[in-house]
């Protein structure tokens, strides 16, 4: 028996939210498939034991490069007179886990996470951090299974609304947050370099970012300048959630 919990709705119901359906469906089950789920066998004399089965890590990683690289093109081609500086902007608002998470939330991907009973019953469903791993899956188990132009179509129906809200390039969210800070008299913010990831020529960095004692934010991107200003965006959006909406 496992001690994992899968919503009562089967693929199909996944699929018709997705928008999009699976010649191979192990795919999505990957994609909604929680860590704290994956069915374990027992130990043996002192071996590791054996998972089965592929939580959504992997295709989570997968799916953050290809939504960075689709909506990077979809502002490059709808925004041609703006300089790099505002798509940069841009692209940070639109692929930073908070809006990944909101997609994904929108699409209703909550009723269809597998997760240990554990977790269902803490209700990791509605974290947004889990939200966020799982629609960058999403959007790879649909490139590994239909190819790149699937995944572009998907992205670019659950993102063009988004890019529409977006009126102007969002402004630099260090510069908001340094303003923030100060009038209230907290002092500068603090940033730090949590973890650098991946070859020469695919880094990925993580950093945080503090001020005023609050709870540290951090985010992922392929440079720390990405990185700081993604990790300043989540932490005004906490600080600031009326502002935000």
């Amino acid at each position: 028996m496992t001690d994992s919990a899968a919503s009562t709705s089967g693929p199909a119901d996944a699929e018709m939210a997705i928008g999009y359906r699976f010649k191979r469906p192990e795919l999505l089950t990957e994609a909604l498939t929680h860590p704290s789920a994956i069915e374990a066998a027992p130990r043996r004399r002192g071996r590791r034991r054996a998972v089965r089965g592929q939580s959504y890590e992997r295709l989570e990683f997968l799916g953050d490069r290809v939504l960075g690289l689709v909506v990077a093109e979809m502002l490059w081609r709808r925004f041609e007179n703006e300089p790099e500086g505002a798509l940069t902007r841009r692209l940070a608002g639109l692929v930073r886990r908070e809006t990944v998470a909101r997609v994904a939330a929108e699409l209703g991907l909550d009723r269809y996470l597998i997760l240990s009973r554990s977790e269902a019953a803490a209700g990791a469903a509605r974290n947004s951090g889990i939200l966020a791993d799982v629609g960058e899956a999403v959007i790879a188990a649909i490139h590994v299974d239909g190819g790149f132009e699937a995944a572009r179509g998907f992205v670019e129906r659950c993102w063009e609304p988004l890019i529409g809200e977006m009126a102007a390039p969002p402004r630099d969210p260090k510069t908001t947050l340094q303003e923030w800070a100060q009038g209230r008299g907290l002092g500068l913010p603090v940033y730090r370099t949590i973890e650098i990831t991946g070859p020469d020529h695919g880094r990925r960095f993580t950093v945080g970012v503090t001020v005023g004692g609050a709870e540290e934010a951090s985010a992922t991107a392929s440079s720390k300048r990405a990185a700081e200003a993604a990790a300043a965006a989540a932490l005004l959006e906490r600080l600031t959630p009326t502002k935000s909406d």
